[in-house]
């Protein structure tokens, strides 16, 4: 497909704050997009915007929070006259095994990553409708594939590729197109956040080449920038999950019977493995809650 020019275009990108989101905000306006941050950290989105090359502004909000989204979503519109591309980036992660998993730590891995990512096409759409514009939904390999240990995570992702491929077929009707994009292991601080737990870091390692690896963020949001640009239905950060694609199929059983020896392996080491949210992004998130519940009461 041709490539649209991102010049004057007007892009959300949610998750905004660090890894991903903020590469890729920085990416977009370097090729002329206007850039909406959207984010829980509202001093870390102020810095991303001021590194920015051309228009900015950013917002601090919940992806999960229907009506502050809705909020978002009008005030970008009023702010920038439009919105042609937005990016459901914002995501959290937890690890360990499920029976001892932290509940309320697990149910936000879907809350965010699932549920946030809906709230903000909901929030959006309007708009992408008007403009005809993108919503590109970031998944992962663990949408793919299953993995022992990321029970919440790829629950979540797995959710999210199926919710932007139904969407796709509702909405494609009205010119609004609709992607999925894949990342392996990527150096985000999420991922540097996993592998401090040693049993994380080294189930890692022993998955099969070329997914025990950790791949640098650049090149991954380049892929990004590029499918964007093609307003294209899959994008990979990583050449190689292209083909993982054709076998997908297979891959639970290989997981279930390789992941039950690791497991019996790393038994006696599986109690001390942390199991809230991880990284930078997870303790913000753990913040933002935390103020959230005192403002409550």
């Amino acid at each position: 497909m041709s490539k649209v020019s991102l010049e004057g275009q007007v892009a959300v990108v949610t998750g905004a704050a660090r890894g991903v989101g903020e590469l890729l905000a920085r990416k977009l306006s370097a090729r002329g997009a206007r850039i909406a941050l959207v984010g829980l950290e509202p001093d870390a989105l102020k810095q991303v915007g001021e590194r920015l090359h051309g228009d900015s502004a950013h917002w601090h909000a919940d992806v999960t929070d229907h009506e502050a989204m809705t909020r978002v979503a009008a005030e970008v519109r009023e702010r920038f006259g439009r919105v042609d591309i937005v990016v459901a980036n914002a995501g959290v992660a937890s690890g360990g095994p499920f029976t001892e998993s932290d509940p309320e730590s697990w149910r936000r891995v879907i809350e965010v990553n699932l549920i946030g990512s809906a709230v903000t096409g909901r929030a959006f759409l309007p708009a992408l409708t008007e403009s005809r514009g993108y919503l590109l939904q970031i998944a992962s390999l663990a949408a793919i594939t299953p993995a022992p240990m990321m029970t919440a995570y790829c629950a979540s992702k797995s959710g999210v590729e199926a919710y932007a491929h139904s969407l796709r077929a509702e909405v494609g009707h009205k010119g609004v197109r609709v992607g999925v994009a894949y990342l392996s292991w990527t150096d985000t601080d999420m991922v540097r956040g996993a592998d401090q737990d040693g049993v994380m870091r080294e189930l890692r390692q022993r998955l099969p080449w070329p997914a025990n690896k950790t791949y640098p963020l650049g090149p991954a949001v380049d892929r990004i920038v590029a499918g964007i640009e093609r307003r294209a239905v899959h994008v990979y950060g990583q050449w190689w999950l292209r083909g993982m694609q054709g076998v997908r199929g297979y891959l639970p059983g290989i997981i279930g019977t390789v992941g039950q020896r690791e497991m019996r392996r790393f038994a006696d080491r599986l109690t001390g493995v942390r199991t809230g949210l991880v990284g930078a992004g997870g303790a913000a998130d753990e913040q933002h809650r935390t103020a959230s519940t005192t403002q409550r009461h």
